[in-house]
């Protein structure tokens, strides 16, 4: 397919940065415009359609799976393409931002798999958009190099061997990109990084023997993954690389979408690549959809509910008897444990706890699962490898043992956690402390020896303003005491007090601090609930 002419794409509200020319060149930018014009009217209709059935869901307390789409669910002829060999066997996947040290640390890491994340682990300024994008070119021209500035340390690449098989995550559908803008709109932040991602690499992958993979998140229906392929297939013939060439792995991480999975594979089946358990999104989705559903559907603290939890354990099952059935693979989910330099106890306590729970997965079913630092890939690796061997995958176990009924991905009340003030407490300290960072352009943050990123903010402040919307009653010092706005704001103002104390008066001044702890209020106890934090905080983000 010939490229059209150019069109009026025009970078507005931001100073050049370095190297931008090499990214958004004119051919580019002709091809984001056509993206956008084809398919962003879709998009705002499946918005839309969010917002609809949300509504359906706050009527009816319920979801079940699709009648009009039976047919397909009861198909079993159908399967997803055979995957590539790049992505064949994916038994431990490393998490990051694509800053230029993560991008060698994470290709270094001995993980199979890197999803480079322009997603909830960067936090979408144009530097982190564009220069993101800079660094993955130079990571597959071998041209990237960081010498570290404080320490002095320089990294470079291994041999092409042993790097990481990149899988790219853009941003959900729900963002804008400001930053660019065609016939006076801003193009959605999702076409903006997988257009220029696949028109400059996509050919060169092929030509180091992999091809453009992505993973796509924030995902609420088949009908989003339609959308999808159809974008794939128009950007295939575009540049002209056989169809099929872009494979997908999509994140399970909303409620409506694990009632789709089936139906998600089917639209997608060409370039379907595999399904994933996000855990923290998927939590976040769940109050989210059922935040009026009353007390069955309150969450205890979120460290409390583990994916042992019973409805947890359905989702994660379905997963895997879903993609094994299809022929795809099932990734599990993270282990956001990051390694303590002083404490060694710490540590030994926390690695035995990802062991356990990699060796859940592996024995699940799953093919692979996902770190958030290199020290924790050896762990993980060793968990697949005790139950794969040499095999890459464990497809061929269809765990046809299993049977989920509608009901159990939403039975909240089986468990016998409760919120607890303590568990307050926590998410206001780590709601704080993340929207701090990431309004300083900071989207993956060691928190408590944790990574978190935008999901674990998410579900921080959907429990406060769930808790408090459903009149949860904590003990607390022997007492009492009811979750309400004047509690929380009250937990937040000390913890800024801390936190103010704990850093001095220069830094503390010096951060967003104030701005984190306001915008983390907002978000909690504002009557109208945020369909995401990232739409108020990108307002600030970008004045």
């Amino acid at each position: 397919m010939s490229a059209p002419a150019p069109s009026p794409l025009a970078v507005v509200d931001a100073e050049p940065l370095p190297r931008q020319e090499e990214v958004l060149t004119e051919a580019a930018l002709a091809f984001v415009a056509e993206l956008h014009r084809r398919f962003t009217p879709r998009r705002d209709e499946l918005l839309a359609r969010r917002a609809e059935r949300r509504a359906e869901i706050a009527r009816t307390s319920t979801l079940d799976f699709l009648p009009e789409t039976a047919a397909i669910r009861a198909d079993d002829s159908w399967k997803v393409a055979p995957a590539p060999a790049a992505l064949n066997d994916r038994r431990v996947e490393i998490t990051g931002p694509t800053d230029r040290k993560m991008t060698i640390n994470a290709l270094n890491s001995g993980a199979k798999v890197w999803l480079a994340d322009f997603e909830d682990a960067s936090a979408p300024t144009w530097e982190n958009v564009v220069l993101g994008q800079v660094n993955l070119i130079d990571a597959y021209t071998r041209k990237i190099d960081f010498t570290d500035p404080r320490s002095g340390k320089s990294y470079a690449l291994k041999p092409a061997g042993e790097l990481a098989t990149v899988v790219m995550r853009p941003r959900g559908w729900h963002l804008e990109e400001r930053h660019l803008t065609f016939d006076g709109r801003p193009v959605p932040g999702a076409l903006v990084d997988f257009g220029l991602y696949f028109f400059h690499n996509a050919q060169r992958l092929i030509d180091l023997g992999k091809g453009p993979y992505f993973y796509l998140p924030k995902t609420e229906s088949h009908l989003e993954a339609r959308l999808w392929n159809d974008i794939f297939v128009f950007a295939q013939d575009y540049v002209g690389i056989p169809q099929g060439t872009v494979r997908a792995t999509v994140l399970i991480e909303t409620i409506t979408a694990a009632y789709e999975m089936e139906e998600i594979l089917y639209e997608l089946r060409d370039h379907a690549a595999g399904l994933n358990a996000g855990r923290w999104d998927y939590l976040f989705s769940i109050v989210k959809n059922f935040r009026d559903g009353g007390a069955k559907f309150v969450l205890p603290d979120r460290n409390a509910v583990t994916m042992t939890a019973p409805f947890m354990r359905a989702y994660t099952e379905l997963l895997v008897r879903t993609c094994h059935k299809r022929g795809a693979h099932a990734i599990g989910g993270m282990a956001a444990f990051i390694p303590s330099r002083k404490d060694a106890e710490v540590n030994k306590v926390a690695f035995e706890k990802v062991k356990a729970d990699k060796d859940r997965e592996a024995g699940d079913g799953f093919d692979g699962s996902w770190v958030a630092h290199p020290d924790l890939v050896p762990i993980a690796m060793a968990s697949f490898d005790a139950v794969l061997g040499d095999r890459p995958n464990q497809k061929d176990r269809l765990r046809e043992d299993v049977s989920v009924a509608p009901g159990d991905l939403i039975a909240i009340d089986s468990l016998d956690a409760k919120p607890t003030y303590d568990g307050l407490v926590s998410a206001v300290q780590v709601g704080i402390r993340y929207i701090e960072a990431w309004l300083r352009g900071l989207g993956a943050v060691a928190i408590f020896n944790l990574m978190e990123d935008a999901a674990t903010a998410e579900i921080s402040r959907s429990q406060i303003w769930q808790w408090i919307n459903a009149g949860v009653e904590f003990e607390h010092a022997g007492n009492i005491v009811t979750a309400t706005p004047e509690l929380t704001r009250k937990v937040a103002a000390e913890e800024l007090a801390a936190i103010r104390a704990e850093i001095g008066e220069e830094a503390f001044g010096a951060g967003k601090w104030q701005q984190a702890h306001d915008l983390l209020l907002h978000v909690s106890l504002d009557a109208d609930y945020a369909d995401f934090l990232t739409l108020p905080a990108y307002e600030q983000l970008v004045g």
